[in-house]
């Protein structure tokens, strides 16, 4: 797999991912699944000031029979603003999606690593947060190896498939 910055012809494998989360998953709050109108607005908040966008794809054909195709985008990171008042402009908020078929091959590490890397080179940036909607193990053992510190949780801040979800707040220095 091979970590490069996002580019526009990417937006709609982007979008994939995230609305296949949107409607199967918690790991957005989201109820509704995004236009390519609206992710196309969201792209445009990224790789500029600090707010990176990264994607993570596959180089090869390794995985014969699997019907995965070379450059086939296997997700995506990014640091967005994390609140609009100019106070937190050099706090950014993590967000990483993987397709379902690329989970626990390494794509969400080798995508942390980077936009990380990243986030500790750009002197704008202080420090990382994360919002993890609690249950969300894989992510949350992510946010831990790579030193991320558990802030505290929000108890059922948000209701998804009928139930109400708390969410859990971590936190990188990097500046």
């Amino acid at each position: 797999m091979r970590v490069r910055k996002a580019r526009e012809e990417d937006i709609r494998a982007l979008l994939d991912i995230y609305n296949e989360e949107v409607l199967h998953g918690i790991a957005t709050l989201d109820l509704r699944p995004r236009t390519f109108e609206e992710w196309q607005q969201w792209f445009v908040m990224h790789n500029k000031e600090n707010h990176p966008l990264y994607v993570v794809e596959r180089e090869d054909d390794s995985e014969q029979g699997t019907g995965l195709r070379p450059g086939k985008i296997a997700g995506y990171a990014s640091l967005s603003p994390y609140r609009e008042k100019e106070a937190y402009c050099s706090t950014v908020e993590l967000s990483v999606y993987i397709g379902k078929e690329y989970r626990r091959q390494g794509a969400a590490a080798a995508l942390m690593e980077r936009i990380l890397e990243e986030a500790r080179r750009d002197e704008r940036t202080h420090l990382v947060v994360s919002v993890i909607t609690a249950g969300n193990e894989a992510s949350t053992c992510l946010h831990e190896k790579f030193g991320f510190t558990y802030c505290g949780t929000i108890r059922e801040v948000g209701m998804k498939f009928g139930r109400y979800l708390d969410i859990e707040n971590y936190s990188l220095p990097v500046g």
